[in-house]
């Protein structure tokens, strides 16, 4: 073999090599882009912290649609119940016409000129003639309740579909958003799962903590207030009521759509404390904001609700001394916090 062509096979294989690692490189360097790098522990709470509550505001926002859902589920009822009274009504003038066919029939088969001809008593045949007008007028009378009860049935069983679309509509967007709280609580736990083992477990403890300081600070059996957290501001009447019907449950974890008794979201733990008062209030935040009076900062006592972000995904109980107790986001516990820790949209007074 030459010289040159060994050359030329030598720079063959050079350039084959270069392009091979070359060709390693970019995947390398491309697999390097594509990897996450495994957040920081501060990172992983704070990233956590917004999917959470980012899962937060879709369960209130499945929340809010609870009304609907139940008004359109007590339509539909209703119109089952009357279609079932008016199928009975149906019926029973179908039963009333059949009955009438078949005695119409028994006398059918010969004229009435014929009948009287060959009748012993014509004086009393012509009185039952007389009967058989009547008779016939009766089977007009019952078709025509029948035509209308028919009508009725046909329109109610319409009515029945389109609030069994509508009802359908709404549980549908519900599931929406129940499926976005639980891919955002899905990307939660990938966030942690980058961790380590070391970090995934102080997280855990430092969880742990929290409930069990919180559940150190529930009133006790004499309805007096624990611990330093809790301001020693004296509440009077439901608002007293709803104020330790609250501070009684801290600690319990928060679980969507839960109203106790030993999980809450945060409508369902103001509803929960409100109940406990004598005051209804809708499980949703939305809803519970427009079930009051409005108030200022300046007049708020305890017991009052107050309404967070814009639009409305939180609700606490104000406690005094610039202090809440709430059901915070999943994966926390119900807990006394600042009452400017998040961003408040509007007060009310319940009751």
């Amino acid at each position: 073999m030459s010289i040159g062509r060994i050359n030329r096979t030598k720079g063959i294989a050079l350039a084959a090599i270069t392009s091979t690692a070359v060709a390693a490189g970019v995947i390398l360097i491309q697999g390097a882009a594509d990897a996450d790098p495994a957040p920081t522990l501060a990172q992983a709470k704070q990233q956590v912290a917004d999917l959470q509550h980012q899962a937060e505001v879709a369960g209130e926002n499945a929340n809010d649609l609870r009304g609907q859902i139940s008004a359109a589920q007590a339509r539909v009822n209703a119109l089952k119940s009357g279609i079932a009274k008016q199928q009975a009504q149906v019926d029973a003038v179908k039963r009333q016409i059949g009955s009438l066919a078949v005695a119409g029939y028994q006398t059918s088969g010969i004229s009435t000129t014929a009948q009287l001809l060959l009748s012993n008593n014509p004086d009393q045949f012509l009185s039952q003639a007389s009967t058989a007008q009547a008779f016939a007028g009766q089977q007009n009378s019952a078709l025509r309740r029948y035509q209308l009860a028919q009508g009725k049935l046909t329109d109610l069983q319409a009515s029945e579909q389109t609030e069994l679309a509508a009802l359908q509509a709404v549980q549908a967007k519900q599931t929406g958003f129940v499926n976005q709280l639980n891919g955002n609580l899905d990307k939660a736990q990938k966030v942690l799962d980058k961790l380590s083992a070391a970090d995934r477990k102080r997280i855990e403890e430092e969880n742990a903590k929290d409930a069990e300081n919180a559940r150190k600070q529930r009133p006790t059996r004499d309805g007096n207030r624990t611990g330093d957290d809790i301001p020693n501001i004296p509440a009077s009447g439901r608002g007293a009521i709803a104020i330790n019907a609250a501070l009684s449950q801290l600690g319990d974890p928060y679980v969507w759509g839960a109203d106790g008794p030993d999980s809450y979201d945060c409508s369902g733990l103001t509803e929960y404390a409100w109940g406990k008062a004598g005051v209804s209030l809708t499980h949703s935040s939305k809803a519970q904001a427009g079930e009051g009076r409005r108030i200022s900062r300046s007049e708020l006592q305890p017991g009052d609700l107050v309404f967070y972000y814009s639009p409305i995904s939180h609700v606490a109980l104000y406690l005094g001394n610039g202090r809440i107790v709430h059901a915070p986001r999943p994966g926390k516990s119900v807990e006394i916090a600042p009452l400017d820790e998040m961003p408040i949209n509007t007060m009310v007074r319940p009751g």
